[in-house]
């Protein structure tokens, strides 16, 4: 009893973000100014409404964007503040469309698209094709 409890109350807070981020009425191009720099990924919320913390990474993601092109890039920070770039780059292209910023991601071995949720200074929202939430937050280097 004590599981499905725990289950429709993270279905609850799931939904709950989703209908405060759509019922706002934000401008999805305000978002964009907020894209460029190194996010971590603070938790995911599936989208049964399972919710995994990330206390730590060994990667963040690098996003940069100029006139509605971007590249997403994983990273690995070091002790000494510089960042080891991975072979993982995407390019991506930004449309909005019926009040959403869409990600447009193409490789040479797939296409896929992502919603940008929200986007402000400290917290960004990315929701992916399978209705999973990622939310980031700005990468703070490492104090020793």
């Amino acid at each position: 009893m004590i599981n499905k409890n725990k289950f429709m109350f993270k279905k609850i807070i799931y939904i709950s973000v989703f209908l405060l981020v759509s019922c706002s009425k934000p401008n999805p191009e305000e978002y964009i100014k907020h894209i460029n720099g190194y996010w971590g990924i603070e938790k995911v919320i599936t989208s049964e409404g399972v919710e995994k913390l990330y206390n730590y990474s060994q990667s963040v993601d690098f996003f940069e964007v100029h006139d509605l092109k971007g590249v997403r890039k994983k990273v690995k920070p070091q002790l000494d503040g510089s960042f080891i770039t991975t072979r993982d780059s995407k390019t991506f292209s930004l449309k909005i469309e019926n009040d959403s910023l869409r990600m447009y991601y193409k490789t040479p071995f797939a296409t896929w698209k992502e919603t940008l949720i929200s986007a402000k200074e400290n917290q960004m929202i990315i929701k992916n094709k399978a209705g999973n939430l990622y939310f980031y937050k700005p990468y703070k280097k490492i104090q020793l």
